[in-house]
């Protein structure tokens, strides 16, 4: 199983904005003066130079445009509802806000078929809202696919029960730990896994210093360093310019580590030299949908596989 994929869906936003609902438990957004309509142009923007950068280098973006109705502002982020596998394995998942569960949308799946790409199976987790159990995709859990590793920290978005669920049905070995952040002097959980972890083919890039718990943070780090990644740490304030964020994917000629200019930005020289020996760094800026939306280029991608 490979890794990386030179595939990706995109959902174009029609009424982003920042979403009361997921600022309860993600400290990454911001409340801004800017009016909506103001937000969902700028965002729009961000969203179509992304497209166009990736298309460049011969990545193959699917687009979807989202709906006005139902109202989804977060739909931008698709990877917390539906991750893609390979023999035709599509995931459904449980979502923490309501007005997040709206986002999902099986026409969708109809517009992926229609780009050649076979859906043998849907495994359908949603039913675990009822009982207020969430799991938000390659949100809440960051795949090793080669080494069938599924990491996951966990939060009032990603339910333990429930990824060790999803490891065993798609044959998965779950690394389960806490990862947090310092919030008004509080130690909270982080509440997505792939802000502060990023697996590529041969490197992980990771925030040791979220993972308070000595054991876990040592058995990470061995976990990723047995299944060779070169681990490219990051600090807590990186994370906070979302540095952990990022995905690689397969280019026309060559492989593409993309991220947004914030994260970039936050790097430091020797932290770059090291990512640009697994690829070529791919930069967008996303300042509008990071700051209201908490999240940023990964959270844009749901990888077809």
């Amino acid at each position: 199983m490979s890794q990386i994929t030179n595939t990706l869906l995109m959902i174009r936003p029609v009424s982003f904005r920042r979403n009361e609902e997921t600022a309860v438990n993600n400290h990454y957004q911001k409340k801004t003066k800017s009016l909506p309509k103001t937000i969902q142009a700028k965002a729009l923007k961000e969203f179509n130079a992304l497209v166009e950068k990736l298309t460049e280098v011969g990545v193959k973006v699917i687009e979807v445009e989202d709906t006005k109705k139902p109202d989804t502002p977060d739909a931008i982020f698709p990877n917390n509802w539906i991750s893609f596998h390979k023999n035709g394995n599509v995931c459904m998942y449980p979502m923490f806000a309501e007005n997040r569960r709206l986002e999902r949308r099986i026409d969708i799946l109809d517009s992926i078929e229609k780009e050649g790409f076979k859906i043998e199976n849907i495994i359908d987790y949603t039913e675990a809202e009822e009982e207020g159990y969430f799991l938000e995709g390659t949100g809440s859990m960051v795949l090793d696919r080669e080494n069938m590793i599924a990491y996951c920290a966990l939060s009032p978005r990603t339910n333990e029960e429930l990824c060790i669920e999803f490891c065993e049905d798609l044959e998965y070995t779950p690394i389960l730990f806490r990862a947090n952040q310092t919030v008004n002097g509080k130690r909270k959980s982080i509440y997505h896994t792939n802000v502060m972890l990023s697996i590529g083919e041969t490197f992980a890039v990771v925030c040791l210093q979220t993972i308070d718990d000595k054991k876990q943070r040592k058995h990470l780090a061995k976990v990723l360093q047995k299944s060779g990644k070169e681990i490219i740490n990051i600090s807590e304030a990186q994370v906070a310019k979302f540095a952990g964020n990022m995905l690689q994917v397969q280019g026309k000629d060559k492989k593409y580590i993309v991220m947004s200019e914030t994260a970039y930005e936050s790097l430091s020289q020797a932290q770059i030299t090291l990512l640009e020996k697994h690829g070529d760094i791919l930069k967008s800026d996303v300042k509008t949908i990071e700051e209201n939306g908490g999240g940023s280029v990964r959270c844009m991608l749901a990888e077809i596989f």
